[in-house]
């Protein structure tokens, strides 16, 4: 029997360690950095949106606000074409960019991640300030002034989302006075508690349990959309797992691009780059046009195709959102501030004559100022020899915001043939000088009855 000393695997090879390669000088820009420059512009832009009246609706006047100009419900086209365009803006940039929305765009993203950054900083200031301090005492002292905090933001917050629906000095009055009766009121204070709720606990969750958003981008994502993925052909990873511990929802990239929980933010990315630079790789996470698709950052792709414009689809998507756009803005354009509708009323009467011979014909004036500033309505009477207005003024003014509905008639004498004469009604606004004009007709009596 043999015997020499078993194998226990001391002898064997070793594979070669890997050649260390000069660090590569740092990325001058990340994609955090991006994405943080981003949320504050999207935070900017969601607490001025509804005070500059950019986009908000109001429900208590039944009113529609758009890039500055007050739409009445009875607009429908410009409604409809602002709701399609938005419509289409969501669905093209899932089609085009995937997630980026949720990573880059999307409020409850970018509170839910101030949120926890904020927990985080305040943790760590307090452990460093009072030092002696047990630890209860710090995670006691770090949660109050933490909830304290969102406490206060989460009733800006709901100020600001409420503003979007009433109007923001109502509903500030209502706010100052406390109110929980009204319908404004009851809707900021339970837009308020569910601000609380949702950044102090349930925060990233949201968008796998509760947003459609998600679900909706997952079915419309092809092999041409843009994705966060991990490609390591030759085995260059180190192992490190720094993308896993940055991964603000928690997942491993390298499992898969397509995981319902990646929402595209590029931190991942971020963190390999930061380790392998240091050996001298490059990073193994990129932003890629699909999985057998070519990097983002490639140059040598022509320009449209780098904006995301990558087969037909994608531009008929785009020719659809510039259709309706193209719209809105010819439906914009061509919107005067001031609303004036002249229609005859004969419901009770089709004319009637006066004292002294002459025929009056009754019509209806409406007249809505749509502006934020004070203006005045001029009508003329064209086409009818001696016709005069009564008892319109010769000059109507009306305030800004403001409606008028009032009854006038047309009177003339009686003219020398025909039982019904045409003539058109000169509605001129003051100071916009916009002008309508309104064919009608004139009713005498019959000839074979005088």
């Amino acid at each position: 029997m043999s015997t020499a000393p078993k194998d226990l695997g001391v002898n064997k090879p070793r594979p070669p360690a890997r050649k260390r390669l000069p660090a590569l000088p740092p990325p001058k820009h990340t994609f955090r950095q991006l994405r943080k420059s981003i949320h504050l512009t999207c935070f900017f832009i969601f607490v001025a949106l509804p005070f500059f009246n950019v986009m908000r609706f109001d429900i208590p006047r039944q009113r529609f606000f758009f890039a500055g100009q007050e739409i009445w419900i009875n607009e429908f086209a410009i409604i409809f074409f602002s709701l399609m365009f938005l419509m289409f803006v969501v669905v093209a940039m899932a089609l085009l960019y995937g997630r980026v929305y949720c990573g880059y765009l999307c409020p409850q993203m970018i509170f839910s991640e101030a949120s926890w950054e904020l927990q985080a900083k305040l943790g760590k200031w307090v452990n460093k300030k009072f030092v002696s301090w047990p630890a209860p005492r710090k995670k006691l002292a770090s949660g109050a002034m933490f909830y304290g905090i969102l406490l206060v933001a989460s009733v800006f917050l709901a100020f600001v989302f409420t503003s979007y629906f009433v109007e923001p000095r109502d509903l500030l009055r209502r706010l100052m006075s406390l109110d929980i009766v009204t319908a404004g009121g009851i809707t900021g204070a339970v837009v308020t508690a569910v601000a609380f709720l949702d950044f102090a606990f349930v925060r990233q969750t949201f968008c796998t349990t509760v947003c459609p958003y998600g679900y909706l981008q997952g079915m419309l994502v092809d092999k041409q959309s843009l994705v966060v993925q991990y490609r390591d052909s030759t085995h260059e990873c180190i192992e490190c797992k720094k993308c896993v511990r940055v991964c603000g929802m928690g997942i491993d990239i390298r499992d898969s691009p397509h995981q319902l929980e990646c929402v595209h933010c590029g931190e991942c990315i971020d963190a390999c780059i930061d380790v392998l630079h240091r050996i001298g790789q490059p990073g193994l996470i990129h932003y890629a046009w699909g999985e057998e698709g070519v990097l983002m950052s490639d140059k040598s792709e022509p320009w449209y195709r780098r904006l995301g414009l990558r087969d037909p689809k994608r531009v008929a998507v785009m020719v659809v959102l510039l259709f309706y756009l193209g719209g809105l803005t010819t439906a914009l354009s061509m919107r005067h501030s001031v609303l004036v509708q002249v229609r005859a009323d004969r419901a009770e009467k089709l004319y009637q004559i006066t004292d002294n011979g002459e025929i009056a014909n009754r019509f209806r004036l409406k007249i809505a100022n749509r502006g934020g500033e004070p203006a005045r309505v001029t009508l003329a009477v064209e086409q009818l020899p001696g016709a005069r207005l009564t008892p319109i003024p010769g000059e109507i003014p009306i305030e800004a915001g403001g409606a008028i509905e009032r009854e006038f008639d047309v009177v003339a004498p009686l003219p020398e043939s025909g039982d019904v004469h045409p003539f058109r009604i000169l509605a001129t606004a003051a100071p916009e000088g916009a002008r309508n004009e309104f064919k009608l007709t004139f009713l005498t009596p019959p000839r074979s009855k005088k």
